[in-house]
């Protein structure tokens, strides 16, 4: 939950590096609530049915999505200096297929060592202690 809310601290915050744990925490607790967002809507009749659509979402949804759009995008930059990649990479979804895959993976990297351009690596900043901050 600390990476969650840390993301959402840096709100937009495109430079620096993120760590993996941090990028995927935030998507893993960003997915939970935004599965409570469509529950909490279907429960309270907010709704809105778009015809050929299998799940409706609702007012609820739209503004967490909303809310969540920079983070998402800041952090998935940041994922991508870790990396040693331009933050313009994120562009490669645009291809069909293959740049969701290949962004997929760059994702999933482990970080540069040491010192990049887009600054010093997060997992050595505070040693070997995986549960350190950065604020």
């Amino acid at each position: 939950m600390n990476y969650y809310i840390s993301v959402l601290k840096k709100y937009a915050t495109f430079g620096g590096r993120a760590r993996r744990k941090e990028f995927w925490m935030f998507v893993l607790f960003n997915f939970i609530f935004a599965m409570v967002a469509v529950v909490l809507d279907n429960v309270l009749g907010l709704t809105v049915h778009f015809p050929g659509s299998i799940i409706d979402y609702g007012y609820i949804y739209y503004a967490y999505a909303l809310f969540t759009l920079i983070p998402n995008l800041a952090v998935t930059v940041r994922r991508l200096h870790d990396v040693g990649k331009s933050g313009w990479m994120f562009f490669i979804v645009l291809i069909p297929i293959a740049g969701g895959i290949w962004l997929l993976v760059l994702l999933c990297k482990d970080s540069e060592p040491g010192i990049n351009k887009y600054g010093p690596n997060p997992k050595q900043l505070f040693g070997n202690d995986p549960d350190s901050e950065i604020f």
